[in-house]
């Protein structure tokens, strides 16, 4: 994904300084029914496992988001434990071989599908409770892609495991909308609609009307800002998303079927991911 330097984020750490004087492990998750809990995307960070590990539980996350084929080492699995973190959700589509596509011809597609039964085998053992997909950039690949996607998610099922599908400008389900209708006509009960807060921004839909249209077919939440135009994944209230469309989005959520995390991704491009990380959290749980 595509970054650069938010030229808001001084703003964004000046929130999170005014809003969190003595520091974000003072304020608890307070939100809907008393508790909103916040993920977090590992991959933002780019270092060793373990100091990424042990970056994101000293900002005050408890829950992660981990890709395919990372910590996968005993060691890395002790540490998740040892820092009291627990795994959300898995991103099945990193990391893949080169040629396998869920998409693909068929030999294609049977690497891709190898690939996500082993991650979702990977992902059971971290105790992640989704997993989700990235669509392909063609169109007319779609019902190949549904094909796919029914026998991942039946694999999933058997592991008490959700299959989300990102909506992504750009690829073959560029809108929320569109992606939501796509798993109408799939119809198979382990498929869920993951909302990207920035993708919808790019595509100039609402959160709020997203959520209550998704209703139990939203399985996951990203959070994350940009410019309104390119997929930059800037920490929250450092490019067009405000203070306002955050607490609608919470508000939604609120009053949604849906009682998981909210998942804070961003890029690893970033100039100092860590502190954006930091500042992201404190504008979600202010908003929340």
């Amino acid at each position: 994904m595509p970054a650069s330097v938010s030229p808001k984020s001084r703003r964004a750490a000046a929130y999170a300084t005014a809003r969190y004087p003595l520091g974000r492990e003072f304020y608890p998750l307070t939100g809907r029914n008393g508790i909103v809990e916040l993920s977090c995307c590992a991959w933002a960070l780019t270092g060793s496992e373990e100091n990424s590990l042990a970056a994101l539980a000293a900002i005050g996350f408890r829950s992660i988001d981990v890709q395919a084929k990372t910590f996968v080492s005993p060691a890395s699995r002790a540490r998740i434990a040892d820092l009291g973190l627990s795994v959300s959700c898995l991103a099945l589509c990193f990391n893949m071989e080169d040629g396998a596509a869920l998409d693909g011809a068929p030999a294609a597609q049977q690497a891709a599908l190898d690939h996500c039964r082993e991650a979702l085998d990977h992902a059971a053992a971290l105790g992640a409770s989704t997993a989700y997909v990235v669509p392909g950039t063609d169109p007319a690949a779609l019902p190949q892609f549904g094909d796919a996607l029914g026998q991942a998610a039946d694999f999933a099922a058997a592991r008490a495991i959700r299959v989300g599908v990102e909506h992504f400008p750009g690829k073959a389900l560029p809108t929320a909308a569109g992606t939501l209708e796509y798993l109408s006509r799939l119809n198979h009960p382990n498929l869920y609609l993951l909302l990207d807060t920035g993708h919808l921004q790019m595509s100039r839909e609402d959160p709020a009307a997203v959520i209550a249209a998704a209703g139990n077919r939203l399985g996951y939440v990203h959070l994350d800002d940009n410019d309104g135009e390119a997929d930059l994944h800037w920490s929250l209230l450092a490019g067009v998303l405000t203070e306002e469309a955050l607490a609608a989005t919470f508000a939604a959520l609120a009053l949604s079927p849906y009682a998981g995390p909210a998942s804070i991704e961003l890029s690893p491009q970033l100039s100092d991911p860590v502190a954006a990380l930091a500042q992201s959290r404190a504008c979600a749980l202010q908003c929340s």
